[in-house]
């Protein structure tokens, strides 16, 4: 390699603790393990995170499918912490980070490049209005489908559950309540975007996450109720992950709960919400719900499993279930 060649490559990159950076990129990009990607024939499937301490199983599951591949995990904020994490738990070629913090980012197309090469892909948690602003309508949005397609496994925890559904609670003017969605469902925390990503099986449907430990039923329910009453679909269901729980589905909506927590809660209307307007208490009532604990099945093709079912019913913002004990979770 020649002198002028040396100083070029100097110019357009560095390479520092691990951290492979073009020079001026408006991304970051980390990196451990080896630095030249392989090429791994992977098995697909969704691992959809609550939040809360990471599980190792999840990840682990994740691994397996990657093949001994490049697992790439994306954020918007935050430091490349998982990379540690996740290349200490399993055997891969590599493990990377690569924040994408604005829209500039998004659209570079180092970073679409960087994207296409994984055999694993997870979004982390955060803020899921960024992924929103940011990579809707980009080049990220566009690979992040491809992988989809090409049968790369994809995982999400907390924000990145929440825009994994084909709705998505946006959080465009900060984190929404289950108390005051259910006293007025059009307040101004209540933001609903769609079709970001296209996962098999989640058509029709808007998660939660965190979802037992912060007490989010109450506005997955009303986010579900303005899906309905908006005309943005005739028919929608909602999954609420807890913390320290996780899903884990199979390319044929074949899923099963693992984790600590309290494990993993589907939604489905029979009918449109009686009231749903603007200032108004929510009555929205037979709805449909099942959950499922660590160990127990779930098929999202089919809309059930072998867990707990009962109905839930809203009249005037007031929450009554005919779950055993009259339990809310």
């Amino acid at each position: 390699m020649g002198i002028t060649k040396r100083r070029l490559l100097a110019m357009i990159c560095f390479l520092l603790g691990g951290s492979i950076v073009a020079a001026g990129a408006p991304y970051k990009y980390s990196r451990v393990g080896n630095e030249a990607d392989v090429s791994r024939t992977t098995k697909p499937g969704f691992a959809l995170m609550g939040g809360g301490t990471d599980l190792d199983e999840a990840f682990e599951w994740m691994c397996d499918r990657a093949n001994g591949g490049d697992f790439l995990v994306i954020r918007a904020t935050g430091s490349d912490d998982y990379n540690a994490y996740i290349q200490k738990l399993c055997k891969l070629n590599s493990v990377a980070t690569l924040v994408i913090p604005d829209k500039e980012a998004a659209q570079d197309p180092r970073v679409a490049a960087i994207i296409q090469r994984a055999e694993a892909l997870f979004i982390s948690g955060g803020d899921q209005s960024n992924y929103i602003k940011y990579w809707q309508g980009t080049p990220v949005q566009t690979e992040l489908n491809s992988l989809i397609k090409k049968g790369v496994p994809l995982g999400g925890t907390s924000a990145g559950l929440a825009v994994i559904g084909q709705f998505i609670f946006s959080a465009m003017n900060d984190s929404a309540f289950s108390k005051e969605t259910l006293a007025n469902p059009y307040n101004e925390r209540v933001t609903i975007a769609s079709n970001f990503l296209a996962v098999p099986h989640l058509e029709k449907v808007i998660t939660d996450t965190h979802f037992a430990t912060r007490d989010r039923q109450g506005r997955l329910v009303g986010f579900m109720a303005r899906v309905l009453q908006d005309g943005m679909s005739r028919e929608v269901r909602g999954m609420g992950v807890d913390e320290k729980s996780a899903l884990l589905v199979e390319p044929d909506g074949a899923a099963k709960a693992v984790g600590t927590g309290k494990g993993v809660y589907f939604y489905h209307p029979s009918a449109k919400p009686e009231t749903c307007r603007p200032g108004k208490r929510l009555t929205f009532e037979g709805i449909f719900v099942e959950k499922i604990s660590t160990g127990q099945s779930f098929s999202l093709s089919e809309w059930k499993g072998q867990g707990t079912s009962y109905t839930l019913n809203l009249k005037n913002g007031v929450l009554t279930t005919t779950a055993p004990g009259g339990s809310v979770y």
